[in-house]
């Protein structure tokens, strides 16, 4: 049975495409909501009842949970009775995690503890995270103890996030969701706080397995993208259409062969399975190599543009879209921002019209470059020797193929097939 600990006040520490969604639907289950991030515009936008960046729904939520008192934001950790820290873990050197963000959370949340808290790491993190934010608040707070149902008993536990951009606010919601504890009594009031919005089973396990679990969901989508990138590089080469293919085989009733792209991108599928060869490198040799083939497909993607382009004087390119994929203005890790960055460094002459209907401004990758422009979808389609589909969004399904007439293009997603 879990400790019967109040739960209504939650500090959500990162405010970020993760962060700032659980924050809401926490505050719009009821709970009084402190987000806490070290950028001082996000935490004025919250307080103001806006959304830093785009997410189906998130900003009536947001704007409705402020105006009520439920939500608020700042920048220093405040006193709660549960913290969820959903802070970046990216990878560093030889694609080991770096866990200086969660060491910087654990070292804020530290100060404010008295026993009886519940710690909730969401980050995504290789096996060993969890412990390893329990160790460094508990060596900054040595009086305070993981043995439970004490007066300074502290009770720590992962839960990873398991939505899709876009729809984020529905997922949060409806998805199951895995909970491991550091104990037993960690996992059952975790599951007791989550319980208070989301309406998918919860299921309860050890933390290890948590954070394992959530890796392997995203390793698995990897290598099954990456099959179908290495098949699009095989066609290609064999004189065959790489999506009449998958379509042929997938008719099979035991074969469903993921679509190619450009590449993988986001801050999950792109970066997770490092996660687990990192951990274990001896034996996640298959992990390793679909890793290395969606890696490296960007590059191929790239040779066959600038192969083009070197056929025409000072070719004007049309890239659409820049987000990791389609209709969200989510940039990390994106394989299409990757080429159209690229495209501005390598390209001799010519000129780089970037398409990303979900931004206002290029992002800094661009800066000092002069022959990259943001512009429209049918001014730069008109203007372009050479268009580029990189990402799937909305508008680029709809646009007119009479305007494709006489350009080369260069179609990633199998959109215009």
């Amino acid at each position: 049975m879990s400790p019967n600990l109040p739960l209504d006040t939650v500090a959500v520490i990162g405010l970020g495409y993760i962060g700032l969604p659980t924050a809401a639907v926490l505050a719009q289950a009821g709970k009084t909501v402190i987000g806490v991030d070290v950028a001082q515009a996000t935490v004025e936008a919250i307080n103001a009842g806006t959304v830093p960046f785009v997410e189906e729904g998130l900003a009536t939520v947001v704007a409705g949970t402020v105006a009520q008192g439920k939500l608020s934001a700042q920048t220093e950790t405040p006193q709660a009775d549960a913290y969820i820290v959903s802070v970046p873990t990216p990878f560093k050197g030889d694609h080991d995690a770096d866990l200086s963000y969660i060491e910087a959370a654990a070292k804020g949340i530290a100060p404010q503890l008295s026993g009886g808290e519940l710690v909730v790491l969401e980050s995504t993190a290789p096996p060993g995270a969890t412990e390893f934010m329990a160790e460094v608040i508990l060596g900054l707070r040595p009086e305070l103890t993981m043995e439970p149902n004490l007066p300074n008993s502290l009770y720590f536990s992962h839960a990873p996030e398991r939505v899709l951009p876009g729809r984020i606010m529905v997922e949060m919601l409806e998805n199951d969701r895995i909970i491991g504890g550091l104990s037993t009594e960690a996992a059952e009031l975790n599951r007791d706080l989550y319980a208070s919005f989301c309406t998918g089973e919860l299921l309860l396990t050890d933390a290890r397995t948590a954070e394992m679990a959530k890796l392997t969901e995203n390793a698995f989508r990897d290598v099954n993208i990456a099959f179908a990138n290495e098949l699009s590089l095989i066609a290609e080469r064999q004189g065959i259409d790489v999506w009449e293919l998958i379509e042929l085989a997938n008719h099979h009733p035991r074969v469903n062969i993921l679509q190619p792209g450009p590449g993988v991108g986001g801050h999950c599928i792109a970066v997770d399975p490092w996660f687990i060869v990192s951990a274990d490198r001896e034996n996640a040799k298959l992990i390793a190599a679909a890793r290395g083939v969606n890696d490296s497909k960007p590059e191929a993607v790239l040779a066959k543009v600038l192969e083009r382009a070197e056929r025409l004087k000072h070719p004007t390119i049309a890239a659409l879209g820049l987000a990791f994929k389609a209709n969200i203005d989510d940039l990390r890790e994106s394989p299409s921002k990757d080429i159209a960055v690229a495209l501005t460094e390598r390209l001799d002459e010519g000129t780089v019209l970037v398409v990303e209907p979900n931004i206002d401004a290029l992002p800094r990758e661009f800066d000092g470059r002069g022959n990259v422009e943001l512009a429209a979808l049918e001014d730069a389609v008109e203007r372009a020797d050479i268009v580029l589909l990189l990402v799937d969004h909305d508008p680029f399904r709809t646009l007119d193929r009479e305007t494709l007439q006489e350009k080369v293009v260069i179609d990633t997603k199998g959109l215009w097939r």
